[in-house]
């Protein structure tokens, strides 16, 4: 689809060039088929007939003639008498410029499939072994001849320390550089694939045409399997991933998340940990024996929709279980992290941001609720829903703390919560400030929602259960749907119909109770302030970017924690690990039921 300004653009040029009736398809559409035509233009293409323009700055000084619209100064030359006169004679061909190889991955059979098994609304578990397990679903719906492939390969290896976490992010990353030139031909065939380091396992994901989509797939097993890398590679890959590091921890939005991550996941490493991993060195010998040990055991699971049968799904699990012979795994590894349960009272932790030039702020206060239910969930989402126009108006629009203001449902690793985050600046507002009027939106919430109607609190219900009934606009989300089930471990691929139902059931006074819950005086809160650096944090002085990045290049960025300065009946956390580890765990929880 054009974009209309090109559109118009074209239309005007086609209305210099041609006679009316063809101002729409221009030279665009050829309704006659017409050899003559096309072998005339053939002839012309001979060398004799050449025009070679080029562009180079070398050129300046040999130019002496101008163009009348732009004045660009350009010359005009006969071809030099020895190259026309080869070019005339019958010289020989360059044997490197040929026509390319044909693209073996380019689909010809663009067949719908017949289903050999029954048709199932949501993905069924057709392959289970000690291995790894596989998960298919025929696409009925959408009927057209492209398939969604993939793969999570599940290790406990890479969570044990920081250091194999880098060496993992290098091990994908060295991956998916070595798949660029073999998988072109692929992409030129519009199949498309991505590697990604996730947090406990590999994930592969290709999509496209599914008559040679598995051409793809093997491509990449097989490069797992035979992986290797070079030490020029090696060096490129690790000074790029130093990049990516400093880069999100330069940014107060991510290293917020980070910092409130690091606090209520136990066992996380942050990313500070494993930037310092990364600068103080990686060997070639650890990355090569980390690789070794990563595809010595796995649990693999898939996940294959579309116009694929299940037999044919099938063959993915296999091929990689007989390409990488791994052994399976002694004890199932957890996809999630367990969760610290957070003490009843507001904590804060205060940090400074990691670039001193920068005087952005992000203040989040996040609400702990719990392992909860399905229910329990939905009544989370209508929360958030009623709270996002007037946290918008009392923070951004009335008291104008920044741009960037939004509250939001929280998951994580299957603990229930909700936060609000505004994205300030130093040099106009303190973060503690700034923290004190989303106390003050909160209670001014509470009388809110009070005071809703019922016909208004009805309206936001239907308007939630009609966002969850919305039909998907194309299969790759209903796939990315159900491979968050699969990749989660979690398999309710009925969750939205779950959460429809459960939504039916809530009240006006539910969600008053509910919300009250969580600010009692039970309540377990957690504000993450990343400082940026202003007048209003007491920074007198503040260098320019430019020079802080001069002045801090090679620099270990370290965090520093700072204390509270106008914020009561709150406890700081001064030490994250020393304090998390006081804290009680909560059990691994799945929002099921």
């Amino acid at each position: 689809q054009t974009d209309p300004v090109d559109y118009v653009e074209s239309l005007c040029e086609n209305m210099q060039l041609f006679p009316k009736e063809d101002f729409l398809t221009g030279d665009q559409l050829l309704f006659e088929y017409k050899p003559e035509i096309i072998a005339d233009a053939l002839n012309q293409l001979s060398p004799q007939r050449a025009n070679l323009v080029l562009l180079s700055a070398a050129n300046e000084g040999q130019c002496h003639l101008k163009e009348r619209w732009f004045g660009t100064q350009y010359s005009v030359e006969d071809i030099d008498k020895y190259w026309s006169d080869l070019w005339a004679s019958d010289f020989e061909l360059n044997q490197d410029l040929h026509l390319p190889e044909e693209n073996k991955y380019i689909a010809t059979d663009f067949a719908l499939k017949i289903a050999d098994c029954p048709e199932t609304e949501y993905p069924v578990k057709t392959l289970s072994t000690q291995q790894g397990c596989l998960w298919y679903r025929k696409d009925d719906k959408f009927k057209i001849p492209k398939g969604y492939v993939r793969f999570h390969l599940i290790s406990p290896l890479i969570q044990q320390s920081a250091e194999n976490i880098v060496l993992f992010d290098t091990f994908v990353n060295i991956l998916s550089h070595n798949l660029g030139e073999p998988a072109y031909e692929a992409d030129v065939a519009q199949l498309e694939y991505k590697l990604v380091a996730g947090e406990h396992g590999l994930v592969i994901r290709v999509k496209g045409f599914n008559h040679k989509l598995p051409l793809l797939f093997q491509l990449i097993i097989d490069y797992l399997t035979d992986f290797s890398f070079t030490p020029a590679v090696f060096e490129m890959i690790t000074e790029q991933l130093k990049k990516t590091y400093f880069n999100i921890l330069i940014k107060p939005e991510t290293l917020a998340k980070d910092v409130r991550l690091l606090i209520l996941e136990h066992g996380r490493w942050s990313m500070i940990d494993k930037y310092q991993t990364l600068m103080n060195g990686l060997s070639i010998e650890a990355l090569s024996s980390f690789v070794k040990a990563f595809k010595s055991q796995l649990f693999v699971e898939g996940l294959v929709q579309g116009n694929f049968t299940s037999r044919e799904a099938k063959d993915f699990l296999n091929y990689v279980v007989q390409k990488l012979q791994f052994a399976p795994l002694a004890h199932p590894c957890p996809v999630q992290f367990r969760v610290v349960d957070l003490p009843n009272t507001h904590l804060l932790c205060k940090v400074k941001t990691l670039n001193k030039g920068d005087a952005n702020s992000e203040v989040t206060v996040y609400y702990q609720s719990g392992a909860r239910n399905l229910r329990e969930y939905t009544l989370m989402e209508l929360l958030v829903m009623h709270m996002e126009e007037p946290c918008f108006d009392f923070l951004r629009t009335k008291q104008t703390l920044g741009y960037h203001v939004y509250p939001t449902c929280r998951n994580t690793s299957g603990i229930l919560g909700f936060s609000v985050t505004v994205a300030t600046q130093a040099t106009k507002y303190n973060s503690e400030l700034v923290d004190k009027k989303i106390e003050e939106f909160l209670s001014c919430f509470e009388e809110k929602i009070k005071q809703l109607t019922e016909d208004a609190f009805n309206t936001q219900v239907t308007a939630l259960i009609k966002l969850k009934e919305c039909e998907d606009s194309h299969l790759g989300e209903e796939v990315d749907r159900n491979w968050n089930e699969v990749v989660t471990q979690q398999y309710l691929f009925d969750r939205l119909a779950r959460e429809i139902e459960a939504l039916k059931s809530v009240t006006k006074s539910d969600l008053v109770t509910w919300f009250q819950d969580h600010r009692s005086n039970n309540k377990k809160a957690l504000s993450v302030h990343v400082v940026g650096y202003g007048k209003h944090e007491g920074d007198s002085e503040v260098m320019a970017v430019s020079e802080v990045q001069n002045s801090s290049s090679g620099e270990i960025p370290h965090l520093i924690l700072l204390p509270p300065t106008s914020l009561t009946n709150v406890t700081s956390i001064k030490d994250i690990k020393a304090y998390t580890s006081t804290l009680n765990v909560l059990p691994y929880h799945k929002i099921l039921k």
